[in-house]
C-alpha cells in the first residue's frame, strides 16, 4: 500500500510525515511511531526505516514516519533544532498516529538520538506509548557530539586531496568541544548546550512504559544505564543487537538493499 504524505502539528510548527496504513489484520492491535536519528544518521537510515514501515503495514501494523522540526521536509530551519522542541514534535506525531489509527496501542521505535527523544517524551507524560523500543540510544551527549565531530573531520580528510588542517588543529586543541557542524548537519547553540547536559543520570525511565533497549555487544555504557533502570524495578529489558548498523555510512549506496536481519530483529521487538 502506498504511504500517505501528510502535514500535521501546530500551524507554527508543521511537521511532514508518511503514514503507512495497515493492511487487513483483524488480530493486530498495535501501531508504530518511528522516531528517527539526527542528521547524517537519519539520512543514512531513511531507506531502512522506510522498508521497516512497509513491512509493518503489510503485517497489519499502521506506521507513521516523520521529520522533526527543522529537518527533512518539515518546516523550520536546522538552526532551530533542539531537544525540547523535538520532544514536543514526537508527542504531536503520537497524537496524529492515534487519530489515524484509533483504538490501537502505539509502540515507539527510536534509534540513536531519536531513541533518546522517545525517553524524554515518554517521561514528560503528554503522550503514552505502550512500549518503547530503543535502538542504541544516545545517553551521553558529549561523547555522542565528540564522535560526530571526529567522524566529520575524518570525512573532510577523505574528501579532499589536501585535507583542511584547521579542522584537525581545532580537534587537537580542544577534543571535548562540541561542534557546530557534524557531517553536514548544523548543531544549534541550544542543541549543543542540551547535548552537553545529557548524561545517563538525566534519562531516567518510568514504570509506565514497557521498554526494550537494543545495543551492540561491544557497548559498555548502555547496558550499565539499563541495569540502573532495572535496579529501580522498572519494566526494562536489555537485548544485544547483533546486526550492527553503521549509522553514518551506507554499505549499499547504489541499491535498495537493507540488512534484512536487522529488519527482522526490529519487527520481532514489537511483540516480544
Amino acid at each position: 500500500m502506498i504511504p500517505l504524505p501528510i502535514m500535521f502539528g501546530p500551524a507554527s510548527r508543521q511537521l511532514f510525515g508518511l503514514f503507512h496504513p495497515a493492511e487487513d489484520s483483524p488480530d493486530e492491535e498495535r501501531a508504530v511511531l518511528v522516531c528517527p536519528p539526527f542528521g547524517q544518521e537519519g539520512l543514512r537510515t531513511h531507506r531502512f526505516f522506510k522498508v521497516l514501515a512497509e513491512r509493518f503495514a503489510r503485517a497489519g501494523v499502521a506506521t507513521l514516519r516523520f521529520d522533526f522540526y527543522g529537518s527533512g521536509d518539515s518546516s523550520g530551519d536546522e538552526s532551530q533544532g533542539e531537544l525540547d522542541g523535538w520532544r514536543r514534535d514526537l508527542c504531536s506525531a503520537h497524537e496524529e498516529l492515534r487519530r489515524r489509527a484509533p483504538d490501537r496501542r502505539i509502540v515507539w521505535i527510536g534509534a540513536r538520538l531519536g531513541a533518546t527523544l522517545a525517553v524524554l517524551a515518554a517521561r514528560n507524560g503528554r503522550c503514552n506509548p505502550v512500549r518503547l523500543v530503543l535502538g542504541e540510544p544516545v545517553i551521553d551527549g558529549r561523547r555522542y557530539a565528540r564522535s560526530l565531530r571526529e567522524q566529520h573531520v575524518a570525512a573532510i580528510d577523505a574528501m579532499f586531496c589536501i585535507p583542511d588542517l584547521s579542522w584537525r588543529r581545532s580537534l587537537g586543541r580542544d577534543p571535548a568541544a562540541l561542534p557546530d557542524e557534524a557531517l553536514g548537519a548544523s548543531l544549534s547553540p541550544a542543541l549543543r548546550a542540551q547535548l552537553g547536559a545529557l548524561t545517563p543520570a538525566s534519562l531516567p525511565l518510568t514504570a509506565l512504559h514497557d521498554t526494550l533497549v537494543l545495543t551492540p555487544p561491544d557497548d559498555a555504557h548502555t547496558p550499565q544505564w539499563a541495569a540502573e533502570q532495572q535496579s529501580r524495578h522498572l519494566p526494562v529489558r536489555l537485548a544485544y543487537f547483533w546486526h550492527r548498523l553503521d549509522w553514518t555510512s551506507d554499505p549499499y549506496p547504489d541499491s535498495a538493499m537493507v540488512p534484512s536481519d536487522a529488519l527482522n530483529r526490529l519487527q520481532g521487538a514489537l511483540h516480544e
